[in-house]
């Protein structure tokens, strides 16, 4: 198939490419250049009315369905992403400002491994029985829930799109889902993609638009009986209170303000290279990236120094070379706010290491979104810029005098995603690893994700666990049925 990046975005709603219903459309802007490069639906009530009939006259069909025949479906559509990688990466390197080399080494390549991993899951999902000790049998059937909305954030576009799509479809549910307007490209090729892997119409219904138009109609529709949600805290915040007096299932991933906490014992080498990483892969707009960075007192000053050397040959350039390191954040809106966010910490008290700036290049990124990767030393664990996720190529330095006062500083934020633990002392690891209050702990490590594990945070980064047999459990209503002997 030819994949292409089209001038008009349509929505996908029971297996047909649609206008939406007011005929109202959005400007989708290359943050690289700075232009317009597509106009994208901004769907409303109407549209998500449409997507939630035709997902319910589909739904028979495609619960019923049996599981290896959902299998061959899910899996097809895992090889199309795989065959059009080149088109689908470009799309979303386009769209998003990232590095072409990462969107084809990460972002396309993990997508179509979700839809690999959920087929494939589907087939060993199994179910609880429970002796009565010869009076009654218990046994547990896992059924799809209906209707469910996903809805997806703009920094991991079709990465995260996929992840939640492809377990709530693999268990026979249908889905209204909305990828964001920021970054919808990718989205609306997948559509091409599962209707030319036989996905049979209404099971998916992709819709575009805002989340105050669209999203939040997603969410509030009687209908859509879970909604599974990656963003920021204050949409998770929205989205919570409309669920909840519904009494919605709800999977809210939310944001992260990661420690990264490295002892004088860590292996020197690898922490250094990978703490460059965590920091600032995908311009930092992951949110797993480690912001807040927890250095021990005797090698403070050593890390400080290669760490800035380090950071500073990260060329920052246009995401169709090769050769750069850094591209565009994603909007001029995430822009401005990250700028806004360095100022902030130079009226907190903070001092720069590094960058701080904007990036102006020449050529075809002369009006692009660019920003230096920027080191920040001298703040208190408590002061905003350590408190609030900031969600850019920024982190903040902080030292620490022993174990107690490293565990007392990476708690201290609201939130609660992900942590990395740097040290050689294994015993150490597993003692700071049991305190630490996040979801998902790296010890000598970052970012590598075993997809059967639960993916999720504490606090303010969210309710729920996605990924492995929980997410297949989340999409899934459980009913017990006792039969006396």
């Amino acid at each position: 198939m030819n994949l292409q990046a089209p001038a008009m975005i349509a929505n996908f709603i029971g297996g047909k490419f649609c206008t939406p219903k007011n005929n109202k459309y959005l400007n989708n802007v290359n943050p690289a250049t700075g232009e317009v490069y597509s106009q994208i639906p901004d769907s409303d009530a109407q549209d998500v009315e449409m997507a939630v009939a035709a997902a319910e006259q589909a739904f028979a069909g495609w619960s019923n369905t049996p599981s290896e025949e959902r299998f061959k479906v899910l899996n097809r559509i895992a090889e199309l992403i795989d065959e059009n990688l080149d088109a689908l990466a470009l799309a979303e390197t386009n769209d998003n400002g990232k590095p072409l080399w990462l969107s084809k080494k990460v972002d396309i390549p993990r997508a179509s491994s979700n839809f690999r991993f959920f087929a494939t899951g589907l087939m060993h999902f199994s179910t609880d029985s429970h002796s009565m000790e010869g009076r009654a049998i218990n046994y547990t059937l896992r059924q799809p829930i209906g209707i469910v909305g996903c809805i997806s954030p703009w920094n991991l576009p079709l990465y995260l799109f996929t992840w939640k799509i492809a377990p709530a479809l693999a268990v026979g549910n249908c889905v209204v889902a909305k990828p964001s307007e920021v970054t919808p490209m990718t989205g609306y090729l997948l559509a091409h993609i599962c209707q030319k892997a036989g996905l049979p119409d209404g099971v998916l219904n992709i819709l575009h638009g805002t989340g105050l138009s669209c999203g939040s109609e997603i969410v509030k529709h009687p209908k859509i009986k879970a909604v599974s949600f990656t963003g920021s805290t204050r949409a998770g915040r929205d989205i919570a209170a409309i669920a909840a007096p519904m009494f919605k299932k709800t999977s809210l991933e939310l944001g992260g303000k990661n420690p990264n906490i490295i002892f004088a014992d860590c292996d020197w080498d690898k922490m250094i290279r990978t703490t460059v990483q965590s920091s600032f892969s995908n311009q930092g707009q992951i949110c797993l990236c480690g912001s807040r960075i927890l250095i021990e007192d005797s090698i403070y000053d050593r890390f400080k120094t290669e760490f800035i050397s380090r950071a500073k040959k990260l060329f920052v350039g246009d995401p169709l070379d090769d050769s750069s390191r850094q591209g565009a954040v994603v909007s001029e809106l995430h822009f401005n706010k990250v700028l806004d966010c360095i100022e902030l910490a130079k009226q907190e008290g903070g001092k720069i290491l590094l960058g701080g700036n904007a990036v102006r290049l020449t050529g075809r990124c002369a009006n692009g979104f660019f920003i230096e990767p920027t080191i920040i030393e001298g703040l208190d664990a408590n002061c905003r810029t350590n408190m609030e996720e900031i969600f850019g190529p920024v982190v903040t330095l902080q030292r620490f005098s022993n174990e107690a006062e490293a565990l007392t500083l990476a708690n201290t934020s609201d939130y609660g995603l992900s942590a990395t633990i740097w040290t050689q002392d294994l015993t150490r690891a597993h003692r700071m690893a049991a305190h630490v209050n996040s979801g998902i702990i790296w010890v000598n490590c970052w970012l590598l994700r075993d997809l059967r594990t639960p993916f999720g945070g504490f606090k303010n980064s969210g309710i729920g666990r996605e990924g492995g047999w929980e997410a297949l459990r989340f999409f899934t209503e459980p009913k017990n049925i006792c039969v006396e002997l």
